[in-house]
């Protein structure tokens, strides 16, 4: 990298960039990765060259779009951690990863068809992302909130799962919701 890039950004650049991010992410979950770059730049009230300076493709939007979701993951599972109870903190985390998923795969397939190879440029933070749901996981159990035969595989199968059926239902929230309480009731203990 060169030393250019390597610089903080200015403070408006900053937001500027933190604006494109939030507008992206809100735009390809919702309409899909499709939408023009000219759209996401107009949406959050920019130019496309500020976009295009910031994010030089779209693949490099989309791959800070789900690396940012990564990081907003692993920053507020360390807070549920620290600050709420076992029981809060598992089950706040879970539905989290769930809405933080939305429309994961379709940017993986889109990034992976550009020739970026998400996984292997995620490692480190799904890494981490397993360590914490690891941790939640065993002081969920150790509090009673969630059964002991659950393990973190089973885990990730049933966030991947829920991910998918809600993913089915975002034009109806009661039903979405009603998904997640059926899945925390089954991982609560008898």
């Amino acid at each position: 990298m060169s030393g250019a890039s390597e610089r903080p950004l200015r403070a408006d650049a900053a937001r500027n960039r933190a604006k494109l991010l939030d507008v992206a992410t809100q735009v390809f979950t919702t309409r899909g990765i499709g939408v023009p770059t000219e759209e996401i730049a107009h949406a959050a009230g920019l130019g496309v060259g500020t976009l295009f300076r910031h994010f030089p493709t779209k693949e490099a939007l989309l791959e800070a779009v789900v690396v940012r979701r990564l990081e907003t993951i692993t920053a507020r599972t360390a807070q549920l951690a620290a600050e709420a109870e076992p029981a809060e903190a598992f089950f706040a985390c879970f539905r989290l990863v769930v809405d933080q998923s939305a429309g994961k795969e379709e940017f993986t397939r889109a990034l992976a068809a550009a020739g970026v190879d998400m996984h292997a440029s995620l490692q480190e933070s799904t890494t981490v992302i397993r360590a914490q749901l690891a941790e939640l996981l065993s002081a969920a159990q150790q509090a009673g909130a969630v059964r002991c035969e659950v393990g973190l595989p089973e885990l990730i199968a049933l966030i991947v799962g829920t991910g998918t059926a809600t993913e089915q239902l975002t034009a109806d929230p009661a039903a979405r919701e009603r998904i997640f309480e059926v899945v925390f009731d089954g991982l609560r203990p008898r």
